[in-house]
């Protein structure tokens, strides 16, 4: 009786770090949703530059610290965070914090969901027929460039981005690479507009986030995602040409 309720035993707990990330995420947007905004930014700016000239290390520390756990456990704030990447570092330095931020932290759900339902998801997909197993080679034969679509494209979610590529097996390597370099176009998108934030509040404005979809902002990225998507279609060009 023991053998059995062992394995059982350790197959639950595979699913806890997953299931807590859910959990934490729910909570999480029902009391943070109207606390990280930039509402908030704007009543403790001066409080938070003050921090920076007095302990910058520590400052920097917090930052990350604060923005890994935003992207792992999906909670509400990301472009908030990234935005006061820019304000409180700069462009360049700012950028690069925000990027090796949301990176650990999508590495994290990617793992957490990896090592859990992940696991159960692809073994079943791997011994099916059909379909759904043709999906997945075709996911694995042009996993880099789906990989920088995902990132790339705005439209998809950044938690989907984290959550699917671990649920259907892609490698740890690709994710990992198309993460860090997939987020670099965006995140210097925010933190640009993070830089200018303190003259936004001198006017009494708010931030306008719409600059992502400005044509020369918008544009490029685009292109990007082009570049991402030319693999896919010379290789589908080339299998109806062996046809």
């Amino acid at each position: 009786m023991k053998d059995i309720t062992r394995p059982l035993k350790s197959g639950l707990w595979r699913h806890a770090p997953l299931a807590a990330i859910l959990l934490v995420a729910l909570a999480g947007s029902f009391l943070l949703g109207d606390r990280l905004t930039f509402d908030t930014l704007q009543t403790n700016r001066e409080a938070l530059l003050a921090f920076r000239d007095a302990n910058f290390a520590g400052l920097v520390a917090l930052f990350l610290g604060g923005y890994i756990l935003i992207v792992a456990f999906s909670l509400p704030g990301a472009a908030v965070a990234s935005v006061t990447g820019g304000f409180l570092f700069g462009l360049w330095l700012g950028t690069a914090l925000n990027v090796l931020a949301a990176s650990i932290g999508a590495i994290a759900i990617f793992w957490a969901a990896r090592l859990g339902l992940g696991r159960v998801l692809s073994a079943r997909i791997e011994t099916s027929e059909g379909t759904l197993k043709n999906i997945k080679k075709g996911l694995h034969n042009n996993e880099l460039s789906v990989l920088f679509l995902m990132r790339l494209v705005p439209a998809v979610p950044f938690f989907v981005a984290n959550l699917l590529p671990a649920l259907v097996g892609v490698r740890f390597v690709n994710f990992a690479l198309t993460t860090v370099l997939g987020i670099i176009p965006g995140a210097l998108v925010f933190t640009w507009i993070g830089v200018g934030i303190g003259e936004v509040f001198d006017r009494g404005e708010r931030p306008d986030l719409s600059l992502l979809w400005e044509p020369q902002v918008i544009g490029p990225i685009l292109g990007l995602c082009a570049l991402a998507a030319l693999p896919i279609l010379i290789k589908a060009l080339r299998g109806r040409k062996d046809i």
